[in-house]
């Protein structure tokens, strides 16, 4: 496969700069894969499971948030969250699914509150799911 410029930035860094044969991504219309010579092209991004295949080598990340801009053959992912699989504390994970579970089933929980939690467990079940599938 045709290798294209791949840029990952997100707010703690740049997690990637380099080339990748494929990436796909979770956007909020639904999956994307990019190859090279996708057409410019923009959007925001979703959460879920993010792909890289660099170098014949598959890596999985958990991306949350962001956008996903393709602009003449270069690629830029700006997630608000991007983890690798390996490097995903899975026990801190689940501690935010039960901490999200425990306001879920609360009755004196407020509506920002429920919000919040229905957020946080999204997050969690994302983190842990990419993290099981290494």
């Amino acid at each position: 496969m045709t290798p294209f410029p791949l840029k990952i930035v997100t707010p703690d860094g740049l997690s990637l700069d380099g080339e990748a044969e494929e990436l796909l991504v979770r956007t909020n219309c639904g999956d994307v894969g990019i190859l090279a010579g996708h057409i410019n092209y923009v959007a925001a991004l979703g959460m879920g499971r993010a792909v890289v295949v660099s170098n014949g080598t598959r890596r999985t990340a958990a991306c949350i948030g962001g956008m996903l801009s393709v602009v003449n053959g270069s690629v830029t992912l700006v997630p608000t969250t991007f983890e690798w699989a390996e490097s995903i504390d899975v026990e801190r994970a689940e501690a935010s699914r039960q901490k999200a579970d425990r306001i879920l089933h609360s009755k004196d929980a407020s509506d920002t509150d429920l919000r919040l939690a229905e957020a946080r467990l999204r997050r969690a079940l994302v983190r842990k799911s990419v993290a099981g599938g290494q």
